[in-house]
């Protein structure tokens, strides 16, 4: 049969048209929200090894005041960390089961001793391309309650984010401090606020804290192209 000039596609074809245009889009969307992935590694426990120097970061070498450290803290940061990348959504945060299991075979100390080392071997096991990396150095409870206490929480601890392919620290933030009363401390008016205008407990601090750390944790884009 001869082809009729200017005769409309048959159905078959159009169909056959919008099953390619939804695939090519969904291709392409796909690929558009690949994002890099992040491994978070439990928070290492830092305690005062030299009274005189007080907790030094092994990565940094930054010195933190000396203090008490709460039992299961350092699990209270990482859950914490976790949530707040989750909520970010800029990054692929890789499974805290997945991340647990390739440690099970990793010394943990010489991980925390050589962390730049052993890093890029780590985030490659993962499929990661960032890895963070925290050190607690204090959790102290606060004693009393919201209204007032005897004694306020303290916490000091730090993040160090890494790329993977290289080892690379491409962030790092610092939060060390002890909740003091707004009349001591008026240029903090914001951080009180924002905590409630009240006494607040160690997990709590901590939680306003890594938000003040976080806002300032640049684009995987950014990360990815530092130097």
């Amino acid at each position: 049969m001869k082809r009729v000039p200017g005769r409309r596609p048959s159905g078959s074809l159009l169909l056959l048209g919008l099953i390619i245009g939804l695939a090519i889009g969904m291709i392409s969307e796909a690929g558009a929200q690949v994002k890099p992935g992040v491994a978070i590694i439990s928070f290492f426990v830092e305690r005062v090894k030299d009274p005189a120097r007080g907790a030094i970061c092994p990565i940094c070498k930054g010195a933190y005041r000396k203090g008490d450290i709460q039992p299961g803290s350092q699990n209270i940061l990482t859950r914490l960390l976790y949530q707040k990348m989750e909520a970010s959504g800029a990054f692929r945060v890789i499974p805290g089961e997945r991340v647990e299991g390739a440690l099970s075979h990793t010394n943990r100390k010489q991980l925390e001793e050589k962390t730049l080392l052993l890093a890029p071997a780590l985030g490659k096991e993962l499929g990661a391309d960032f890895l963070f990396f925290g050190y607690l150095f204090r959790f102290e409870e606060r004693v009393g309650s919201s209204l007032g206490v005897e004694k306020p929480a303290s916490v000091g601890f730090d993040l160090h984010l890494l790329r993977a392919r290289d080892g690379r620290i491409v962030w790092t933030a610092k939060f060390d401090e002890t909740q003091r009363p707004l009349s001591e401390n008026i240029l903090k008016i914001g951080s009180f606020f924002r905590r409630g205008a009240s006494w607040v407990k160690a997990d709590e601090l901590a939680s306003v804290g890594m938000d003040e750390a976080l806002k300032a944790l640049p684009g995987p884009q950014e990360l990815e192209e530092k130097k």
